[in-house]
């Protein structure tokens, strides 16, 4: 199917690329507000469809291993974000605990004023066969970080 080095680069730059629009679509057609979480599993796709289209345009296959780890690391981010959706340890004080920090008793008071909502990283705001946009992240990246990793070592 996919035997080239190049084919393969092609192949996880366009999974990242389909994960990071899947999550502004979400956003953007959606309506569901990203939590801090979801911010932090968005920019190592970024990295990688950047590490992609370098490596595309220059030919060096080594840059597939930095791709490998992006995807890894968004795969990180997306498990431990799995973990505080479950309850399974404890997140971030500012995306769990409901904070508005940052924001002025003025604007608060303020009835002109649109405050957004604290959007909790505990909270599944979407799921499918019952796995969370996290673990889906973290799913997919995995399989990409093979990808790419198959990338590096193909010849």
């Amino acid at each position: 199917m996919f035997q080239s080095s190049r084919s393969l680069i092609l192949l996880a730059t366009l999974g990242s690329v389909g994960l990071l629009g899947g999550a502004f679509a979400f956003q953007y057609i959606g309506g569901l507000a990203p939590c801090q979480l979801c911010l932090w599993q968005r920019w190592p796709h970024a990295a990688a469809i950047l590490i992609g289209v370098v490596a595309l345009l220059t030919g060096w296959r080594g840059l597939a291993w930095l791709g490998a780890l992006a995807a890894l690391a968004t795969a990180g981010i997306g498990v431990f974000h799995v973990g505080v959706e479950q309850l399974w340890w404890e997140g971030l004080a500012s995306c769990t605990a409901g904070s508005i920090e940052g924001i002025s008793t003025a604007d608060l008071l303020d009835p002109t004023k649109d405050v957004a909502a604290v959007v909790r990283c505990d909270e599944i705001a979407w799921q499918m066969l019952g796995i969370s946009m996290a673990g889906w992240n973290a799913i997919l990246s995995v399989i990409l970080a093979g990808i790419w990793v198959k990338a590096a070592r193909t010849a």
